[in-house]
């Protein structure tokens, strides 16, 4: 019998049955010797019960979203549906590398008191493949006040799941549109204790045709909106805010809101000068250059704005 502590993986999913088949796949693959239970959770869509299985000391789990439509619910039906002592997300269009969790469990358990793990990720944009680093082993409240780091995945978290329940608390169901929900957790985490973060690529990350997010610019309007009322620690970040700014200039710029676009990019470049979202921002909104043809770029160098 093995002393490593159980995991739990949630797996959410919504009409994308190939790409959910190879997550979970790539889940299974992981050569961790402790206990691995998958929990596919079916959002809007019906459970495929063909999926379940039960080996040893695995098995596969299928359900349906019993809470909020969309991630944030998803994730936290699987969350409570659990016993593990450790629990992590995939996302179904994303893909754990080989030794992804234990190297993760194997950092988690050398630092005491730790509750949350982190690792770098490989971007996949059309055949492109970048790897975003972090550059350090240890992530702080104040790294994720000045950055999102985009390379702190959803698909990269493994956490003690009491702390989760009983401390950090649930994904949050209430940001507008399901859009950085993680960012959210991210923050209320640090907030508690430094993320413990594996700096290597241990998941491959598709971005392009398959997010279900890709330039939805009022739901990204919004939920940055909402992060900044959430926590008001951001507004303080000089850095952060005129990151966050930025963003928003951006956004509306691509929306065709060429002077709140300016208003938000001149706010921006207040908070930071060198602030580059911004800049872009406003030759967006002088039509100088598109917001798609900017994100293309961004992407093939596995960036994002």
């Amino acid at each position: 019998m093995t002393d490593l502590p159980s995991v739990g993986v949630i797996v959410p999913t919504h009409n994308r049955p190939e790409l959910m088949r190879g997550a979970v796949e790539a889940v299974l693959a992981q050569e961790y010797e402790g206990r691995l239970r998958v929990i596919i959770v079916y959002d809007r869509a019906d459970p495929d019960p063909s999926m379940a299985r039960s080996a040893g000391t695995r098995c596969v789990e299928v359900m349906a979203n019993s809470r909020t439509a969309g991630l944030a619910g998803a994730r936290n039906t699987g969350i409570l549906a659990l016993d593990t002592d450790l629990v992590a997300f995939c996302d179904d269009d994303d893909e754990w590398l080989p030794g992804k969790l234990t190297a993760q469990v194997d950092a988690l358990l050398a630092q005491p008191g730790a509750e949350f793990c982190s690792c770098s990720i490989a971007v996949d944009f059309d055949g492109a493949v970048n790897a975003r680093l972090a550059g350090t082993d240890t992530v702080t409240h104040e790294h994720l006040l000045r950055s999102r780091m985009a390379m702190l995945h959803s698909s990269t978290f493994v956490l003690r799941r009491s702390a989760l329940v009983d401390g950090i608390g649930l994904v949050d169901e209430e940001v507008p549109g399901g859009q950085n929900e993680d960012w959210d957790l991210l923050l209320r985490a640090s907030a508690r204790q430094p993320i413990v973060h594996v700096d290597r690529p241990l998941v491959r990350v598709r971005w392009g045709r398959t997010s279900f997010f890709a330039q939805q610019w009022q739901t990204k309007i919004s939920s940055l909106e909402w992060m900044l009322d959430q926590h008001e620690d951001i507004g303080a970040s000089k850095v952060g805010s005129a990151r966050v700014y930025g963003q928003l200039a951006f956004a509306h710029a691509c929306l065709g809101e060429r002077r709140v676009a300016r208003r938000w990019a001149r706010r921006s470049l207040r908070r930071h000068f060198r602030e580059w979202r911004a800049v872009v921002a406003l030759m967006v909104s002088a039509r100088l250059i598109t917001g798609p043809a900017v994100l293309r770029v961004l992407h093939k160098y596995g960036r994002g704005v």
